[in-house]
Order: C-alpha cells, then sequence, then structure tokens
C-alpha cells in the first residue's frame, strides 16, 4: 500500500467555492496525492478533550457558521463513514477516545473536501482537537503516524493566519500578517519544528497572525504525524492571501 503524505491546509470560509482560484489549487493539490483510502480530518472548528471521533456513518453536516447566504446552508456531502479507520485510532490512543456518534463535519472539513474530493467517495472521520498546546499535539500526530502506511491521508485543516479584524475584502495584505507567512514559509522550508512549536516566541507578530490559535494548531498534528520520516519532503503546494489572511498549506511525503 502507498504510504500517504500527511497535510495541513488552510481551509477557507463557505464563499471558498466561489473563489476562482482557490478551489481549483486544492483540486489540483488532490490529484497529485496517492489516492487515500480513508481521511482522518483534524479542524480548528472542533475542540473537545479528551480526543473524541465524530460520527462513522453518514449524519448532516455542522454549518457552525452564521450570516451567510442560504445557499451555503443546502451544501451536502455525504461522504462514507470510517468505522475501521475509527477503531485503528482507539488502538492507536488508547481506551479513553470518545465517540460523538451523531456529529457530522464540519467547515472546516467538508469546504476543502468537497473542492479535493468532489464526489465524496472518499470514507473520512472527523477527530477533535483535545487541547491547543503545541507540543501535546505534536505528540498526537506522532501517535497517529502509523495511519499513512495504511493509505489513511491525515489533513489539518485551519488557516496560516487567522486575524478576522484584519479581513479586507479588497484583499489588502497587513505587514504583520505578510511578516508572519514569510517567516512560517522558512520555518517550514528548513522544517525547523522547535521554531513552529514556539511560534508564539519564535514568528513575528504571533498575536495578530493569530489572536486565538486554534487555526494553526492543526498544523502541530500534522508536524508530528510527519515527524523523522519526511524531514526532506516537504512542499507548500498553496501560498499567497485571501481577503487579507494566508493560505499557506503544506505537505510532508
Amino acid at each position: 500500500m502507498v504510504r500517504m503524505p500527511a497535510i495541513y491546509l488552510s481551509h477557507g470560509a463557505p464563499p471558498l467555492a466561489d473563489d476562482p482560484v482557490w478551489p481549483g489549487e486544492l483540486a489540483a493539490w488532490a490529484a497529485d496525492l496517492p489516492r487515500p483510502e480513508a481521511v482522518l480530518m483534524v479542524s480548528a472548528h472542533w475542540e473537545d478533550a479528551p480526543v473524541t471521533v465524530g460520527a462513522t456513518s453518514p449524519v448532516p453536516l455542522v454549518y457552525d457558521f452564521w450570516g451567510f447566504p442560504e445557499k451555503y446552508y443546502q451544501v451536502t456531502y455525504p461522504a462514507p463513514g470510517a468505522p475501521e479507520l475509527a477503531a485503528k485510532v482507539r488502538g492507536l490512543l488508547g481506551p479513553s477516545v470518545h465517540e460523538a456518534p451523531e456529529r457530522g463535519l464540519d467547515h472546516g472539513a467538508y469546504v476543502p473536501l468537497k473542492e479535493m474530493y468532489p464526489d465524496a467517495d472518499v470514507p473520512v472521520l472527523q477527530m477533535s482537537m483535545p487541547t491547543l498546546d503545541p507540543s501535546e499535539l505534536y505528540d498526537l500526530g506522532r501517535r497517529l503516524a502509523p495511519l499513512r502506511d495504511e493509505g489513511v491521508l491525515i489533513v489539518g485543516s485551519g488557516f496560516f493566519t487567522h486575524n478576522l479584524r484584519a479581513l479586507d475584502m479588497s484583499g489588502r495584505v497587513a505587514t504583520a500578517t505578510a511578516e508572519f507567512d514569510e517567516w512560517g514559509r522558512r520555518a517550514l522550508d528548513a522544517h525547523d519544528v522547535d521554531a513552529l512549536l514556539d511560534f508564539e516566541h519564535k514568528a513575528p507578530a504571533p498575536g495578530f497572525a493569530h489572536p486565538r490559535t486554534e487555526h494553526f494548531a492543526p498544523l502541530f498534528v500534522t508536524l508530528g504525524a510527519s515527524s523523522g520520516q519526511d524531514e526532506n519532503d516537504t512542499s507548500q503546494p498553496i501560498d499567497g492571501f485571501w481577503l487579507g489572511m494566508a493560505k499557506r498549506s503544506v505537505q510532508f511525503g
């Protein structure tokens, strides 16, 4: 079985589907990846401790956003459930893993997946982030890494910068956002895990780029899942900005 990469992507809000560039970037990225047996999704929009796995059979999506046009609440994504993957996650993480069988995919999961796998024919399991602590999430990713050898695409879904006060409909990018993005590019190219884990002290303007860190946190799961294996095989398939926020995304392996 082909060993799957581990990826971190900037997932976009529901209007991502209407962007003239981003959907094509995600689709092209998915086309270049090996075909996954299943996707394990860690989204910025589900924090719950201890680790909790979501629905393992199709249930309604979680429309966890407000004030958007009605069409965005009519989107569906009936991906198959992944009960076998849920069992493997429990086997790797231990009996403390909780279950939330009624929780569907939130927009951090289905918005990008709808562009990457539009036929909704890849089984998907969403898993909660039990903490925002970078080192603990890195360790979580390390424990999940064996899934990659079983055809599982581990996806951390967040946003490389996420300051909603800095949103700019004209696309103007704040200097602090650009500096954080450039620092992140260089740290990822160098696979400087220590700097990335300590980004709140090492990066420029971390509090501006991430007033709260939940959208950067999924990156640490991805980093952990690539630990000791993909230091020299890193790429950044998507970069640039969307409404003033950095949409940088990264692939390990």
